[in-house]
């Protein structure tokens, strides 16, 4: 099966997610509820957006990278723990969507005074319009991941875009640059998926002729 395009780098993604199976193996063996990792992946989400919103970029930064551990150990704990349920998934696909509003709106307060702030509405519309597109495209049976800009891509982007700010001494226009990135290439995304679903769409029925 081919892999679908990602920004981030194949052998990156096959090295966080072996690590993140040999953690997650310890976690089951101490019988850590995925759930658990759910609901603390939305609260350092939100502690993000609470970070932005005060100021403290560094601190936000560092939550980033807990939010995205949790984002992952918690389906791969379901998975190793034989656990993996509805209401499980459900709750992730959800609380991830808050945990990614609740940083925005931090960044959002952060850019209330200026045009930063139109940015950052694009960038909380295209992120959901790429879960949504996805998510209905299943729910009509069509398994749909394309597309670039992916929740992982969003994280990555948003800390490198902190970390940059911090160092060179350039917060807002490193972060400005990330919300033109994530707003434009997110609702790019959702485009894809909607195309895709009319490509597969022509290929069922072409195969039913």
């Amino acid at each position: 099966m081919k892999r679908e395009f990602r920004i981030l780098p194949a052998p990156l993604i096959d090295l966080t997610l072996g690590a993140a199976d040999h953690l997650a193996r310890g976690l089951v063996r101490i019988g850590v509820d995925p759930n658990v990792l759910t609901v603390l992946g939305v609260l350092a989400g939100m502690a993000v957006g609470l970070f932005y919103g005060l100021g403290a970029p560094a601190l936000a930064a560092g939550f980033i990278v807990i939010c995205g551990v949790f984002d992952i150990l918690d389906g791969k704990v379901a998975s190793n723990a034989s656990r993996s349920s509805l209401f499980g998934a459900i709750l992730d696909s959800s609380l991830d969507r808050y945990s990614e509003f609740f940083m925005y709106a931090g960044l959002a307060y952060h850019f209330r005074h200026g045009w930063g702030l139109w940015l950052t509405l694009l960038a909380i519309l295209g992120s959901n319009m790429v879960s949504y597109t996805r998510a209905r495209a299943e729910g009509l049976g069509i398994v749909c991941r394309v597309g670039v800009m992916q929740r992982a891509e969003r994280l990555v982007l948003l800390f490198l875009g902190t970390v940059v700010g911090i160092v060179f001494d350039v917060l807002d226009p490193a972060l400005l640059t990330v919300m033109a990135l994530v707003g434009v290439v997110s609702n790019i995304t959702a485009a894809q998926r909607i195309l895709y679903v009319k490509k597969c769409e022509k290929r069922q029925l072409s195969e039913e002729i």
